[in-house]
């Protein structure tokens, strides 16, 4: 059984950076990769970022692209955060399929709440 645990985040202005990582006890071996997630207060849990461990390969969501970094130890580097930013921040194991559906990740962490100020 894998267990995640986020960390990392806090309270930052607007244009400052963070960095987010994701601790993992266990092991599972029908995994391929880990992902980044994100849930503002009323709306849906949306796809942040992702990395695949065998080759790499990174995906972001549009509105991160050039801000963020994942990387293949799975932290989340965030730089030039806008209040927009502002979300509980949930990484999860990648089990299979697109990566940018919450429904093929496993083994959630209990999240780690980032506020951006203005």
């Amino acid at each position: 059984q894998v267990q995640l645990a986020e960390s990392g985040g806090g309270l930052v202005q607007a244009g400052g950076s963070l960095r987010l990582p994701c601790t993992a006890s266990g092991r599972t071996f029908s995994s391929d990769g880990m992902g980044w997630f994100r849930q503002a207060p009323g709306k849906e849990r949306e796809f942040v970022a992702a990395v695949i461990w065998s080759t790499a390969d990174t995906f972001y969501a549009d509105s991160v692209k050039g801000r963020f970094t994942i990387s293949r130890e799975g932290y989340l580097q965030m730089s030039s955060l806008k209040p927009e930013d502002t979300a509980v921040y949930y990484c999860a194991v990648h089990m299979s399929g697109s990566v940018t559906s919450p429904q093929n990740f496993a083994f959630w962490g209990q999240g780690t709440q980032v506020t951006v100020s203005s």
